[in-house]
């Protein structure tokens, strides 16, 4: 992968990823690098910040999280966006071990030079979403289509079985 990105000021949000030349659509832009913690190390090393709405966490599997903190990469600078230009796209490992598995960010459009990169960061938590916690997920994208949090809309249990069984 040729680098073709720079980390900036961003007017979403303090640090951001920029686009240095032109990005096809489709093409593979960046790996999410950092240390490898499983989720309950995670929970107990960032127990104390629970509330603060900044993470440069990324969950890899069912075992690992990325922790962009330590050893992290520009990956983790990408901005959320209710519109995004990339998206996040998990590679399991051909070996199947879980640590060699890898998230990569990827263009779901053609970006211009000089352009950001944002993608959804589809957060999800098991709790309600409260006006607090809405708060502390808000989003500044400025998109028109902004839904004013990062969180993911929760699906109601009656809804999902007129549907029908969602796969993960």
């Amino acid at each position: 992968m040729p680098k073709k990105i720079e980390a900036r000021r961003s007017a979403i949000h303090g640090n951001g990823v920029f686009a240095t030349d032109p990005i096809a659509k489709g093409e593979r832009v960046v790996r999410y690098k950092g240390l490898l913690r499983t989720h309950d190390e995670a929970d107990e090393v960032y127990a104390d910040d629970p509330d603060t709405g900044h993470t440069f966490l990324f969950t890899l599997n069912d075992k690992y999280v990325i922790d962009a903190n330590v050893d992290g990469n520009d990956a983790r600078w990408i901005n959320h966006s209710c519109e995004p230009n990339c998206e996040a796209v998990w590679e399991e490992s051909d070996t199947g071990k879980k640590r060699k598995d890898r998230i990569y960010i990827e263009a779901m459009r053609d970006i211009a030079a000089g352009e950001e990169l944002t993608y959804n960061y589809g957060i999800t938590l098991a709790e309600a979403h409260t006006a607090k916690q809405k708060a502390i997920w808000a989003c500044r994208c400025g998109s028109a289509k902004c839904t004013g949090t990062m969180l993911q809309p929760k699906t109601s249990k009656k809804k999902a079985g007129k549907k029908g069984k969602k796969k993960a």
